[in-house]
């Protein structure tokens, strides 16, 4: 199986969370929880090429649509992660780490940092 799963367009990727978030979701469901949605229509229409890509499938619920996630939210994580490391850090998972530290300025949390410094130190034993 492959891990590249194919990339998604930001109003898909509005979509998909919406239904990671709840698990399942009709058309209805999903439009009601988007930031300006569009026209039902439209709705439906990305929904479509989301299952067409592989992220979601439906299941018939009388005369509606219930859409489910085939993709792990984790699993689609790591790819969309891997896409923006080729496409942003010439594959540097270093360069991203800094980038994301010259953004995080002042944001990040005791807990955050330690948790970092573990997975630091943790990479380090294992020579990476």
């Amino acid at each position: 199986m492959s891990n590249t799963i194919p990339l998604l367009s930001r109003r898909e990727r509005q979509m998909m969370d919406v239904i990671y978030k709840v698990g399942k979701a009709t058309a209805a469901d999903v439009a009601a929880n988007l930031p300006d949605p569009p026209s039902d229509s439209a709705v439906r229409t990305t929904l479509r090429i989301l299952e067409d890509k592989g992220h979601l499938r439906h299941e018939q619920d009388g005369p509606r649509y219930v859409y489910l996630p085939t993709v792990k939210r984790e699993r689609a994580q790591r790819s969309a992660l891997r896409n923006m490391l080729s496409t942003f850090f010439d594959g540097s998972p270093g360069e991203a780490v800094a980038a994301l530290f010259d953004e995080a300025q002042g944001q990040l949390t005791a807990e955050d940092l330690d948790r970092i410094a573990r997975l630091i130190s943790e990479a380090r034993k294992k020579g990476r």
